[in-house]
């Protein structure tokens, strides 16, 4: 089975260290656990107004991408290194945080809307929506007036072991993207969520 053709992976969040661990930064810390594992470095890339690394997994060569112009205007560096290195935008994968689903629940997908969260909404302006989206659970606070403040705060312990744990069993299923496809993919991904003790997810997202 064909993998996919992907040639950029783009975490979400804002910049700066007061930020670094909170709920919203869940895109950040997924591109930061690509970069550890296969050995990338991000460097400053002030036209694009991101961070930028370039990585190889298996036979692919990958840019990871880290936009540094807060979450709420995403959009414009990401577009801005699409068409600089003229990658398709079938060929881009977007992590994010996502309050529909729990923390410990971390699903794979390709288009779709923006689901009220603003960066995703200024990628989609910029970038059109067929690109991919890997959605990290971060929870939800139960009133819609405290969403702000819940995805700027920093989970407690078990929230974050959680959220961490789906990094990484998302992070592990990428060179199975690029190589067997996003089916094979999703299907190791999401059966976690079905095993005993993990969280589940709503059954029609």
């Amino acid at each position: 089975m064909a993998g996919e053709p992907l040639k950029l992976i783009v975490g979400l969040g804002n910049p700066g260290t007061e930020y670094a661990r909170t709920r919203h930064n869940a895109g950040f810390q997924f591109a930061d656990e690509l970069a550890r594992r296969h050995g990338a470095a991000f460097r400053s890339e002030p036209r694009h107004r991101a961070e930028l690394a370039r990585t190889r997994v298996g036979d692919t060569d990958l840019w990871l991408l880290k936009p540094m112009s807060y979450m709420n205007h995403s959009g414009d560096p990401v577009r801005s290194v699409t068409t600089f290195y003229k990658i398709p935008v079938e060929s881009v994968l977007v992590a994010y945080d996502e309050l529909d689903f729990p923390a410990g629940v971390v699903r794979l997908k390709q288009g779709g809307g923006a689901a009220g969260h603003n960066g995703m909404r200024d990628v989609i302006a910029h970038m059109g929506d067929a690109f991919w989206r890997l959605r990290i659970g971060i929870g939800h606070p139960g009133n819609r007036a405290a969403v702000l403040d819940y995805v700027l705060g920093r989970p407690p312990a078990v929230e974050a072991q959680l959220i961490h744990e789906a990094l990484l069993a998302a992070a592990d299923i990428v060179p199975l993207l690029l190589t067997e496809g996003a089916q094979v993919a999703m299907n190791r991904l999401h059966s976690r969520e079905s095993a005993p003790g993990a969280p589940a997810a709503p059954a029609n997202s």
